[in-house]
């Protein structure tokens, strides 16, 4: 019969590891939507995306009216009430602004506030452009974030902006010197498709950019053109994390999906011999 090589007495001397508990800083987020006349483009619907066809015994039954067109815009508003209960269910201390950017940015509301009723009224206020805007300058978002992020530092609580852009064509820009970083930047990013009209590429290496910049702590760029609304719902709620508790964007593994999960344990089957279930 084997044996523990350790002796009692040295177990008992081994020293435990122990973590004491942190309290997280309270958040000041500051979202700042892209208005642009192409966050007016049409989301694809689940029903679009199946190419499945009814059973036959369906197909004679009366088939209810084409619903109403899904816009980017109104899944960004979805998207952000979302993130707004989610985020106060965690904790009722955290607290938003909302901003728009059309050629440059725009406060929509200043004033961080942890109120439900007061952050609803803002996102709704949010409208999409009917022209195309020729630039996008960053450079007042740095500069009002720069601004808040001394407040909240002071203040005990940490800024982040999270910006939404839906441009596949035009490159963001500022003119930020480099400062002590003091706000942490995510970045959602809704495009097009790539075709020889845009580069939704180099716009996205343009975010890239902006991001490592300014970004005080791990900021995240997560990116869809799949043009379907659960997309940026998972996205969003990525973008629940606290900046402190983030592991860096590479080893992030989440939102991870069903097809790639029932892989991952049909595998784990294999290596384990034959399931308990077909040992019949």
């Amino acid at each position: 019969m084997a044996t523990d090589p350790t002796p009692p007495a040295a177990a008992a001397a081994a020293p435990r590891y122990s973590l004491p508990p942190v309290r997280l800083p309270a958040e000041d987020i500051l979202f700042c939507v892209d208005v642009d006349l192409e966050v007016s483009a049409e989301m694809k619907s689940a029903a679009s995306a199946s190419t499945a066809s009814p059973p036959p015994q369906q197909q004679q039954q009366p088939q209810p009216g084409p619903r109403p067109a899904v816009r980017r815009m109104d899944a960004v508003k979805q998207a952000l009430l979302l993130f707004v209960h989610s985020k106060l269910t965690m904790c009722p201390d955290h607290r938003f602004a909302f901003a728009s950017i059309g050629e440059t940015v725009s406060m929509v509301k200043k004033d961080f506030s942890s109120d439900v009723g007061s952050a609803m009224e803002a996102i709704q206020s949010l409208s999409a452009s009917e022209s195309r805007y020729a630039t996008a300058d960053l450079t007042q978002l740095f500069k009002i974030a720069y601004h808040e992020g001394k407040i909240a530092e002071s203040q005990g609580r940490l800024l982040r902006v999270v910006l939404i852009y839906c441009r596949s064509s035009t490159k963001p820009h500022h003119q930020w010197p480099v400062k002590p970083k003091n706000f942490t930047l995510d970045i959602i990013y809704l495009h097009d498709k790539p075709n020889a009209d845009n580069c939704p590429q180099k716009v996205y290496d343009a975010l890239v950019d902006a991001l490592e910049h300014v970004s005080q702590y791990e900021g995240y760029i997560l990116e869809t053109g799949q043009g379907l609304a659960r997309a940026l719902f998972r996205l969003m709620c990525v973008l629940l994390s606290h900046p402190l508790q983030r592991c860096i964007q590479d080893d992030l593994d989440i939102p991870k999906q069903v097809a790639k999960k029932t892989l991952a344990l049909e595998a784990a089957q294999n290596e384990d011999g034959t399931p308990v279930s077909s040992q019949q």
